[in-house]
């Protein structure tokens, strides 16, 4: 489980979907009596000291309409697909439940910032955004590749890295029936590896919470 503070107050808690039920009796032990209330997001508890617990569902889950009901969708094998970018390497999977059944990592040079005294920053600026481009367009390659035949089977694909390359990525007009199946949640990788593709999976999976605390009185 990880933990970081909010925008707007509170913070996110990242739960394995296995230990939801177990939190959720937590919350209630810390806090109190609860009630439960569907959200078009997952469902929102709300104890009687005035602390309140989002559940957002894991991508391509169904809400539920009670804490069991969100537990046993959030714990339910689905298949994702996954995209991570990031500069100049690109991942793309697909996970079947908790495990990776399809990868693929490729990288390509972009070259950093130039030194003081370098060439011209026009020139430069030329060659990096040349550079960029043909490694983003590797990527939508390997996108259409892997995550095309997948499609119909899908049930959310989970992006990670930074989102500028994304966007270019499904930008690709051939990836266009992998956009509506996009997640909101954007995965906060380094740059895209193998291993760094297996831990995504278990992020794309996680339940994200916010918990605010009640306010003092």
């Amino acid at each position: 489980m990880t933990s970081r503070p909010a925008a707007g107050g509170g913070r996110w808690v990242e739960v394995d979907p296995a230990r939801v039920g177990r939190w959720v009796e937590g919350f209630a032990d810390r806090h109190g009596p609860h009630t439960t209330t569907v959200r078009e997001y997952g469902l929102l508890l709300t104890a009687d000291d005035g602390a309140t617990a989002e559940l957002y569902a894991p991508p391509g889950a169904p809400a539920g309409d009670d804490v069991a009901g969100f537990v046993a969708a959030a714990v339910a094998s689905r298949r994702i697909g996954l995209l991570l970018a990031r500069k100049g390497a690109v991942a793309v999977g697909v996970a079947d439940g908790v495990d990776l059944v399809v990868s693929k990592v490729d990288s390509r040079y972009v070259q950093g910032r130039t030194a003081a005294g370098g060439w011209s920053q026009q020139r430069f600026a030329r060659r990096r955004d040349n550079q960029a481009k043909a490694a983003m367009g590797d990527a939508a390659d390997l996108a259409v590749r892997l995550l095309l035949p997948e499609v119909a089977r899908l049930t959310a694909v989970v992006c990670g890295g930074d989102r500028r390359a994304v966007d270019t990525v499904l930008a690709d007009r051939r990836l266009a029936p992998l956009v509506p199946l996009r997640a909101e949640r954007l995965l906060d990788v380094p740059e895209p590896r193998h291993a760094v593709l297996v831990a995504a999976v278990t992020a794309a999976r996680a339940v994200h919470i916010r918990l605010r605390d009640p306010e003092p009185g």
